[in-house]
This record gives structure tokens, C-alpha cells and sequence, in this order.
């Protein structure tokens, strides 16, 4: 039998909202606020993407070996931190649409919010984007007949 929490996810919002370890505020940026919580799809400091707050959350990063790393919080043992997440690892072999279609089916299939499966699969899409090496910039072709004929001189 599952414990019930004494403390609603709404309350802990509203007392960690202003102070948190997670909160990163840039004054410079006419005082936007981010997070660096790894359950934080986003990196905005809100409700709803708030990993520490909600009981089920939703994490991608990218895996030691290079692939993608699915994170998901657990409902049961919320007062063990260490042993309340899930880790699912696709690896940098895999093409991309079956690692998206990995994650949207699993965040579905275990009961996860539906409202960040987008964002989920748009998060692991950029990192599979950033991970590609980047092409050389091509020559600049000669155009013009003026330009055609200081090419041919040169």
C-alpha cells in the first residue's frame, strides 16, 4: 500500500516558489527566471514544468555514451530521492524517429503527463541535433561577368 503525502504539490510550490536550489534568476534579462532542475524539460521556472514539484515528472539528457536518457520520477518511495527515478537509455545508434517514438510511447504507456510528451521528444530532438557535426561552409561562387573575368586573371 502506497503512503499519501501530507503535503500537496501546490503547497510546495507556493513555498519554494521565490527561493529554490533549482531557481536561477538574470536580472540583466529584465529579471527572467530559469531552472536547472534536471526533471525541467523547459528550464522555465513554472508549475507545470517544475520536476521537484509534480509527482510525476519528465527529464531528457544526454547519456554518458552519447545516446539519449530518459528520466522519469516514480509515485512510490517520494521520500527516497535516490531510488525514486526511473532511467531509460537509447543509444546514439538509433535513428532518431524510434527514439522519439520511444519516449512519446513510453511517457504514454506509464501513466506520464500527456501536456510534456511534445516537449519531451522537441528536447531530444535538439540534443540529437546538437550532437551532429557540423558541415564546412561552402566556397562562395564566382557570379557576374565582371566578377568571371578577375577570377580568370587571378
Amino acid at each position: 500500500m502506497a503512503q499519501q503525502e501530507n503535503v500537496s504539490a501546490d503547497l510546495i510550490w507556493e513555498i519554494s516558489r521565490t527561493a529554490n536550489s533549482y531557481l536561477v534568476k538574470r536580472k540583466s534579462a529584465g529579471g527572467v527566471q530559469f531552472s536547472k532542475d534536471p526533471l525541467n524539460l523547459m528550464n522555465k521556472h513554472s508549475r507545470k514544468y517544475a520536476g521537484f514539484v509534480n509527482d510525476k515528472a519528465v527529464g531528457i539528457h544526454l547519456s554518458k555514451n552519447g545516446g539519449i536518457a530518459l528520466i522519469t520520477k516514480k509515485t512510490k518511495h517520494q521520500n527516497r530521492p535516490a531510488s525514486n527515478k526511473n532511467e531509460v537509455l537509447w543509444s546514439s545508434n538509433r535513428s532518431g524517429p524510434k527514439i522519439y517514438k520511444g519516449i512519446a510511447n513510453y511517457t504514454a504507456k506509464q501513466g506520464y503527463r500527456a501536456d510534456l510528451r511534445q516537449e519531451a521528444v522537441a528536447r531530444a530532438s535538439t540534443i540529437r541535433q546538437s550532437q551532429r557535426p557540423k558541415k564546412d561552409a561552402r566556397e562562395k561562387k564566382v557570379r557576374g561577368a565582371k566578377a568571371k573575368d578577375a577570377a580568370d586573371k587571378a
